[in-house]
């Protein structure tokens, strides 16, 4: 006799996405104007970056971190007069600025919820010299997305307790 023919069951990447369910993903927003763009993961993240978001978004991330909007366009290299251009055309950015803002929106996000909610105090967290960072600035590190993923590194140590 042969064993009998197990039958397999391809797996179904969609239906395993759908099962998680709202709770279980953290919700990320980002008010720009009228409009809301949220997203629970990098897949829709992504397509929040390839549609690509207003100009308006410049000035809303420089709220979120409490810096001037000549900072934040230096962070993720746009010149002050094609800002100006652009924002008056109402202009989108292009991928590469829009994931950069998107990005730092998490992690803005992430290091208020680290610092407890006390805002004033990842603030200030973000301007001071960090050893875990060797010795940057965090808010320095804004520009590239390695940089915002040692950020990241650092506050995830910070909220469980390993400084080292």
């Amino acid at each position: 006799m042969y064993p009998a023919k197990k039958t397999t069951t391809k797996f179904n990447t969609k239906k395993s996405i759908e099962k998680t369910t709202a709770k279980d993903r953290q919700k990320w927003t980002l008010s720009i104007g009228k409009r809301t763009y949220s997203w629970t993961n990098d897949m829709e993240r992504i397509e929040i970056v390839r549609r690509g978001l207003p100009y308006d978004a410049i000035e809303e991330i420089g709220k979120k971190i409490d810096r001037p909007v000549k900072m934040v366009l230096t962070a993720i290299s746009i010149p002050q007069t094609t800002y100006n251009k652009k924002k008056k055309e109402q202009s989108l950015l292009e991928k590469k600025e829009s994931e950069l803002v998107l990005l730092i929106s998490e992690l803005v996000d992430y290091g208020i919820e680290v610092f407890n909610k006390e805002e004033e105090k990842f603030q200030r967290w973000l301007k001071k010299p960090n050893q875990s960072l060797s010795g940057n600035i965090p808010e320095s590190m804004l520009d590239t997305v390695s940089g915002i993923n040692e950020i990241k590194y650092a506050l995830n140590r910070i909220e469980f307790g390993n400084l080292a």
